[in-house]
């Protein structure tokens, strides 16, 4: 290896290195940081790095572990699940913005219609990446909202395979084109049929064939041995590398060992995909965006905006509420990955030119650099909207107020899931009286036991606090994991009342000292008390005494809880006395 390459490579993993631990700080998705060093160091750039075929070649095969990880979700169960959402919703935001988008670059831009429809096709994508780290970060991936985003997400990624296929037969010649497309879907259709009508059986007796072997190197080869085989049969067939990778997915998804495959190919797809997305950012020439700022304006405005307003329409269609519709719509604005995907085809079978690639492109990725900031924005705005609902404000106020009227020195339950009302039943037999506030239909359905009430309402508005009697209650329980929200009730709390105990439910210890720091009391790690559970058990079931495996548990317990430390202090000594006996 010449030591100008070597060079090369060190820079690039550093400044990898650097800007993806930034991102993760920042809460930004890796993606932005990878597509930010193909920026910096590309021919635009700093010119560190060149564009080569072997960089290019190892950058492809990014994408195609990427269509064989979504393979490995392709469920028929998944999708029967959530047809409506999938095919109704996602069918109805690719198709509206994939001919929205053609219309304008016909008649705005005076473009062919293959090219209108190459970019709507590409801009119809949003980002996965993105969105999903950020719906599962605010606890929002089950709301309303959430589930029409992630419905639309999986249609999407459907939507890539014919497109991988459609992009081919456009390029042909125009006399061809029908014949191209005709001769394209037979092809795909022989392809499927011998492959995955032929190949799963054959694909689970090849798995438990090594997995008995019970040796991991020989699993992950086999892995990516069939990524590679799959790929190259149907690239020998006339179709892409990325559409074999994607039935090798879906084959090994109908088997047992589905998501230990997809562990061991995580960190194959992850490096090369981020390789991918360097080349990306490579392609962005930043002379043509600096001299192109106001048609590169009105490019982003177009796609965000009229992206937006196509999810919204469809929301609104589908009945939801105006504050789910704008959540829904911001979630889903911005450009995505195979967007980038599908652009870098079509330029690369001279589907577009290069001015329509720069500007497509530029916009695709400042829309995906704005795309977090924008879904915050909407989080803030959708709590106001729906705050401004006043008349069904004032009857859920109404409704909590008079449900608490005659409750004194009582605790308030925010959330009445499972947790929740296991709380409740504590609480009620030693005699302490609650108001617990759930948004959850089922969880109103529970009869509570004597002395609690169950109201509908939202914990992190002070109105409903105050009607649950938050100037009376002798403290607030916070038993759900959305941390922005317990951030929010705790902040409210400590406004009104800094004398009361606030205990707060966490998934795990990452979020410990952060609502600590927001007000809470104490903090309750699921993840802590779980594992100390299963140790015990475990002690015990090795032949450790229990009183002796308990003392373990009550010893860490105590330097964990500041309250309890003192009991489970003295507790764990006595116990320890007692096991040595």
């Amino acid at each position: 290896m010449e030591h100008g390459n070597l060079l090369s490579i060190f820079l690039l993993l550093t400044i990898a290195l650097v800007t993806v631990f930034l991102a993760q700080r920042l809460r930004l998705p890796s993606l932005l940081a990878y597509l930010s060093v193909g920026i910096a160091l590309g021919p635009h750039g700093f010119k560190i790095l060149a564009e080569s075929e072997e960089f290019g070649t190892l950058a492809e095969f990014g994408v195609v572990f990427l269509m064989f990880s979504i393979g490995l979700e392709f469920s028929i169960s998944r999708l029967r699940a959530m047809q409506a959402t999938v095919f109704g919703f996602g069918g109805a935001q690719v198709a509206i913005t994939a001919i929205g988008t053609m219309l304008a670059s016909v008649w705005g831009y005076g473009q062919k219609w293959e090219v209108g429809l190459v970019v709507g096709l590409a801009v119809a994508m949003s980002s996965t990446a993105i969105v999903a780290r950020m719906l599962s970060e605010r606890f929002e991936l089950h709301s309303r909202s959430g589930r029409q985003t992630m419905g639309t997400l999986l249609f999407q990624d459907i939507a890539v395979v014919p497109c991988l296929i459609l992009f081919p037969a456009l390029a042909r010649p125009p006399s061809d084109l029908a014949q191209s497309i005709g001769v394209a879907l037979l092809q795909t259709i022989a392809v499927l049929i011998l492959l995955i009508g032929l190949g799963r059986r054959p694909m689970k007796l090849l798995l438990d064939t090594i997995a008995h072997r019970r040796l991991e190197e020989l699993f992950v080869l086999t892995a990516l041995w069939v990524v590679l085989a799959l790929g190259y049969a149907t690239h020998a067939a006339g179709l892409s590398l990325a559409l074999g990778a994607f039935i090798g997915g879906m084959l090994i998804s109908e088997t047992m060992y589905r998501h230990q495959v997809e562990s061991d190919i995580r960190p194959f797809r992850d490096i090369l995909l981020g390789l991918f997305f360097v080349t990306v950012g490579m392609m962005l020439d930043v002379v043509y965006v600096l001299t192109h700022i106001p048609a590169l304006l009105l490019a982003v405005l177009l796609l965000v905006v009229g992206k937006g307003l196509v999810v919204f329409l469809v929301a609104r269609v589908a009945k939801s509420p105006p504050d789910v519709c704008l959540r829904t719509s911001t979630q889903l604005a911005q450009a995505g990955e195979f967007g980038l995907v599908l652009i870098q085809l079509a330029y690369a079978l001279k589907l577009v030119e290069q001015d329509v690639f720069q500007l497509t492109l530029s916009s695709m990725l400042i829309s995906m650099f704005v795309a977090p900031f924008l879904i915050e924005w909407a989080a803030k705005k959708s709590g106001e909207m729906a705050r401004g609902d006043w008349a069904h404000k004032a009857k859920t106020i109404h409704d909590i107020a008079v449900g608490s009227f005659a409750k004194e020195n009582h605790v308030i339950l925010c959330g009445y899931g499972r947790t929740g009302a296991q709380i409740g039943t504590f609480l009620s037999e030693e005699g302490i009286e609650f108001v617990a506030l759930d948004l959850t239909p089922n969880a109103l359905k529970l009869k509570p036991p004597p002395g609690g009430v169950v109201a509908f309402g939202n914990a992190d508005r002070l109105a409903v606090l105050q009607a649950a009697g938050l100037s009376r209650c002798r403290g607030v329980v916070i038993s759900y994991h959305d941390v922005y929200s317990a951030e929010r009730v705790l902040q409210l709390v400590r406004q009104e009342r800094k004398d009361i105990p606030i205990v707060v439910r966490a998934a795990d210890e990452s979020s410990v000292s952060r609502l600590k720091a927001a007000g809470a009391t104490e903090v309750i790690p699921e993840v802590l008390e779980g594992s100390l559970m299963i140790a015990a058990e475990a002690l015990v079931q090795f032949g450790i005494p229990v009183e002796h495996a308990m003392a373990k548990v009550r010893s860490i317990r105590a330097s964990r809880y500041a309250t309890l430390k003192d009991f489970y202090k003295k507790s764990a000594e006595i116990k320890v006395e007692r096991s040595s006996e």
